[in-house]
């Protein structure tokens, strides 16, 4: 015989399937696995802000649980029960810490700070808690007392930048600056020109470099040609040349003395006074002669016709 399922059968097996998925699936979403075994342990704190439950227990920055319940201590007033779920490995030394850490954001997690020993925690147990100072509260405690001791420095800092800001000197200074960059920019722009002409003058330094090679060559002929005349003047008879000299200088000095002296005919006719007078007055006779020859020629000449 068949079995025939109602509609009303589907449907309640359909709703208890979908309550069991969504249980696992908050189970999940929690961080919680419950096909995994886990022990159970507490810590009480007095402080437990940012903490929630499937917070993350970590050793070392490595997770071995989560926070499975938070309730307050009626009977304890002032003080919360944390209940840790932990791997069922996990063996806890007496002595351990169960450190509530709260990051820059404000969650909070726990973190185990294991003891050395061989005498564990017992499923179930209490562990100490205790609350670590965390980032903020080293803000709180250390960094504002200390912006609060350099504020007004800061203030005093800000004042002296406005002062000096409204000085007359520093504006004049900016004026100077804007002037050394214009100065600059100038120089720029020449400096720009100056390298737009470097080819051309590149190639007149070629041309001069070219010409400087080619009087250097000359150079060389020349010296060379001045080292051949200095070698012939060195084969020269420089030496007798210079008595030949001597002797001529001599010659030329007997001579003059000669000429100088009253003794000599030569000299008789450069010293004679009166020989000199002489030929004056037969000079004056003969430019007379001639100056009447001039002026009445037949009385000097005389022409007959035949």
């Amino acid at each position: 015989m068949k079995f025939k399922h109602s509609k009303e059968f589907t449907i309640g097996l359909s709703v208890i399937i979908a309550v069991i998925v969504l249980f696992f699936g908050i189970e999940y979403l929690k961080g919680s696995n419950i096909f995994k075994p886990t022990n159970y342990y507490t810590a009480s704190y007095t402080n437990v802000a940012g903490l929630s439950q499937s917070a993350p227990v970590t050793i070392n920055g490595y997770k071995v649980g989560l926070v499975s319940d938070i309730r307050y201590e009626y009977d304890n007033p002032g003080h919360i029960t944390v209940e840790m779920s932990l791997n069922k490995e996990l063996r806890i030394p007496k002595g351990s810490k169960a450190v509530l850490v709260t990051d820059m954001l404000g969650t909070s997690s726990i973190e185990l700070q294991m003891e050395s020993g061989t005498n564990y925690y017992n499923v179930g147990d209490v562990i100490i808690g205790e609350r670590s100072a965390g980032l903020m509260s080293d803000v709180t405690n250390d960094l504002l007392p200390t912006v609060s001791a350099i504020m007004p420095k800061i203030d005093t800092l800000i004042t002296s930048l406005n002062a000096i800001a409204s000085s007359p000197a520093l504006k004049s200074s900016i004026e100077h600056l804007d002037n050394a960059l214009a100065n600059i920019e100038a120089g720029s722009v020449q400096l720009n020109a100056m390298m737009a002409k470097m080819p051309a003058m590149a190639n007149d330094a070629s041309a001069t470099m070219a010409n400087a090679k080619t009087i250097s060559e000359d150079l060389s002929t020349i010296a060379g040609n001045l080292s051949g005349v200095s070698n012939q003047l060195k084969d020269m008879p420089l030496q007798a040349t210079v008595d030949n000299i001597a002797q001529t200088s001599e010659s030329l000095r007997q001579l003059m003395a000669k000429l100088n002296s009253p003794e000599s005919s030569l000299g008789l006719m450069l010293n004679d006074t009166g020989l000199y007078n002489n030929l004056n007055a037969a000079s004056a006779s003969l430019d007379s002669l001639l100056r009447d020859v001039k002026k009445n020629p037949k009385r000097y000449i005389s022409i007959k016709l035949l």
